[in-house]
């Protein structure tokens, strides 16, 4: 028999960005708040401290910061045909693991979407026609706009400390911004980082080419700041330990950076690690959450009753607690009904490594969002009708690390072990730079989350299934940026190039890494036919649920999906502290 706890207003399960959001947000309020943290604690001291976090082969390769497949996994197919298998190293997506989540292993960079890709559908059919959408594409509209939102990025940024230079001030366009971008109501809060090689060579050919390169806006802060919650950034000293690691220098936003260090000064306040929620309790009628139900540190079972509960785990758990809960009803692509599950998506990525002999770069000095970017060929700059896809991509020239384990690029040709593969390591180490595609990915009918029917984890539970493979609309989309990718990088005049991005007929590969940019399975919309949550991210079928994060993305945007993130959880907190808490119940009627 379970143990029961003390009851609380609100518990969140998961304390990553989401949920520190929402923790701050109502603890403010002064609603009694619990958070359920299924990994261990972590914090800059101890955890991220010099010269621990500097350490390439437990955090780069072992995943230190990530997961575990042994605890925690899903199983992958690509079509409906096929039998599904774990996914039982970590590869193509690495989830975090503990307090802060993914986000305390990510790179910073900070995007706004645009505000076309807010209400995808919608403008397509607006601009080019319903004609263009291939019949099995499920693109949707979010249910909020890109203004609703603008209030929630401005202060996202602020509370990250992103550098940056605004392109678009109140529709006036800023000379070395994204002229392309939504409007801003303010400049970002820090300038820009300092710029390195890579960014001037990027620089000189896209302009030569007519397009518009400006800095990518990052959450590595430039400058010493202090953000709205009294949290204090340092300045990057660009050691290359972003991706993958903590940060050991306060310059990486983080929850533990920005949010958490401030919500725990809240007495109303709490939050325990080591609590796997195994799902959400409904009461009889089925349409109110009681609480939660979780194993503890100690293999013990607890019920936490709640008032109100928040899933703000990463993406893909927040559907498969929805799917164990009986909240909503399973996405079956068949019939094409229900919503849990529906639309998961994921990004397309692509590149080109340039060598020049003549040229050293010095890859040690990085950061995770060094780079320089063009916005040239996004969602709104692209005639879908004349490419024949829908989508968009931004390029950028980065340079975030110069490990010796992870960050060795070699010419073409290069021997793959030997006396030659040791003479190109010499030769080239520092002597090369990249120029990349970050895309978009679009949502189909057969592309879905579900319950395994075959394996379970170890309180013999479902395991979640990822149903996914590439499209040839995402696929025609990637080769278009190939070929503008390759014409910035011959500008260049490189002695060597190596191109790679995915051919037509691809199917995806769970196995090299490609991005942690997952999304869909509890989406977002305003008919509840079609979307899991409304546009405050609350259950259509049990009030008292809200579902945070990347899981209410319609399709994935071009862009890092962290802004987008944030930014809803302040705008779902919004609407519980103005509408809910005052009136309990559906705040969008279906």
């Amino acid at each position: 028999m379970a143990r029961q706890e003390k009851p609380v207003d609100v518990v969140l399960v998961g304390l990553g960005w989401t949920n520190s959001i929402m923790g701050m947000e109502l603890a403010q309020e002064g609603l009694d708040v619990l958070a359920l943290e299924r990994g261990p604690d972590r914090d800059t001291v101890p955890d991220f401290a010099y010269p621990k976090m500097a350490d390439e082969l437990s955090y780069g390769v072992r995943y230190k910061l990530m997961a575990k497949p042994a605890k925690s996994t899903m199983t992958v197919r690509h079509s409906l045909t096929e039998t599904a298998v774990p996914y039982r190293h970590l590869g193509s997506f690495l989830p975090g693991e503990g307090v802060g989540g993914a986000g305390t292993h990510w790179n910073g960079h900070t995007w706004r979407p645009m505000p076309e890709e807010l209400r995808l559908r919608s403008y397509v059919e607006e601009t080019f026609g319903k004609h263009i959408i291939p019949e099995d594409m499920t693109i949707q509209d979010y249910g909020v706009t890109y203004e609703e939102l603008e209030p929630h990025f401005d202060f996202f940024d602020k509370v990250m400390g992103v550098s940056g230079k605004a392109g678009n001030l109140n529709g006036k366009i800023q000379e070395g911004g994204n002229p392309f971008e939504g409007p801003r109501s303010n400049e970002y809060p820090l300038p820009p980082l300092k710029r390195t090689l890579n960014d001037d060579l990027f620089t000189q050919a896209a302009k030569a080419q007519g397009l518009h390169p400006f800095p990518l806006p990052s959450s590595n802060a430039s400058e010493a700041y202090t953000n709205p919650y009294g949290m204090q950034l340092g300045p990057c000293n660009f050691c290359g330990f972003c991706e993958r690691y903590g940060c050991l220098n306060y310059s990486k936003a983080s929850p533990q950076t920005c949010i958490l260090g401030a919500l725990k000064q809240h007495k109303n306040f709490a939050y325990r690690t080591g609590c796997d929620v195994l799902k959400v309790e409904l009461a009889d009628d089925k349409k109110t959450a009681i609480g939660v139900t979780y194993i503890d540190a100690k293999g013990e079972e607890v019920f936490q009753p709640a008032k109100l509960v928040v899933l703000g785990t990463f993406a893909y758990n927040n559907a498969r607690l929805m799917l164990l809960s009986g909240i909503g009803k399973p996405y079956d692509p068949v019939t094409n009904t229900g919503t849990v599950g529906r639309n998961y998506a994921y990004q397309m990525m692509g590149g080109a490594t340039l060598f020049f002999k003549d040229k050293i770069f010095n890859p040690f000095i990085g950061a995770g969002s060094n780079a320089t970017t063009v916005d040239d060929f996004a969602i709104n700059q692209i005639d879908f009708a004349k490419e024949g896809f829908i989508g968009g991509s931004y390029l950028l020239a980065a340079q975030t690390n110069g490990q010796p384990i992870r960050n060795l690029p070699l010419p073409p040709g290069t021997p793959s072990w030997g006396a030659g593969w040791k003479k190109a390591a010499k030769d080239y180490y520092g002597h090369s730079m990249s120029i990349s595609s970050h895309g978009s990915n679009m949502s189909y009918r057969d592309c879905y989350l579900s319950l395994d029917p075959n394996y379970t984890d170890d309180y013999g539970l479902p395991l979640l299934r990822l149903t996914f493979d590439w499209k040839d609309n995402d696929l025609r989309m990637t080769q278009f940026m190939k070929r503008k990718v390759t014409s910035l990088a011959q500008g260049l005049s490189p002695d060597a190039l190596k191109v790679a991005f995915r051919e037509l007929g691809s199917h995806y590969d769970v196995r090299p890494y490609q991005s942690t940019h997952n999304v869909g399975g509890a989406i977002m919309g305003t008919n509840p036919n079609t979307s899991a949550v409304n546009r405050y991210q609350q259950s259509w079928d049990v009030h008292n649920v809200f579902v945070l994060g990347a899981s209410s993305f319609p399709q994935n945007i071009q862009y890092n999906p962290t802004m987008l993130v944030g930014a809803l959880a302040y705008w779902s907190a919004k609407a519980i502290r103005e509408q809910y808490l005052k009136h309990p119940g559906p705040l969008v009627q279906a």
